[in-house]
């Protein structure tokens, strides 16, 4: 059993299993939705995530894919927990930092490479790329 929450601990998401996807992600919405030059998460099915507990504010973006995904964060403190993709409603995806978990798995994934800053992975990790 793997938990998130936000800074604050009033939004928490419950997630059993391993997510079936961990991925980086350098689109140009998520650099801005973290504040940082890439966005990681763990992919879930919607089956495993047990409880979703506290309130949240959610917005929907169109990303750099043209497909849009509903975020949701906490009103208190602003942090993103989770979201759902709406091409993928059988999946939720959580922030790889509301985990706080440094043991949490790694990326096997890289998506828009193309908006990747140049010094923002080191060369020794081995990620499967995508543009």
């Amino acid at each position: 059993m793997r938990r998130a929450s936000c800074s604050c601990g009033q939004l928490r998401v419950v997630c059993t299993g391993e997510p079936v996807r961990v991925s980086i992600c350098h689109c140009l919405e998520c650099q801005r939705r973290t504040g940082s030059v890439f966005g990681t998460q763990a992919r879930f099915r919607r089956q495993d995530v047990s409880a979703i507990e506290g309130r949240s504010t959610a917005f929907s973006r169109v990303g750099d894919s043209g497909n849009s995904a509903t975020l949701h964060f906490c009103p208190v403190c602003g942090s993103t927990v989770y979201w759902e993709p709406s091409t993928l409603p059988d999946f939720i995806s959580v922030a790889v930092g509301a985990f706080a978990d440094p043991s949490f798995p790694s990326p096997t994934v890289s998506v828009y490479e193309a908006r990747r800053h140049s010094w923002a992975l080191p060369p020794m990790l081995e990620l499967e790329h995508w543009d």
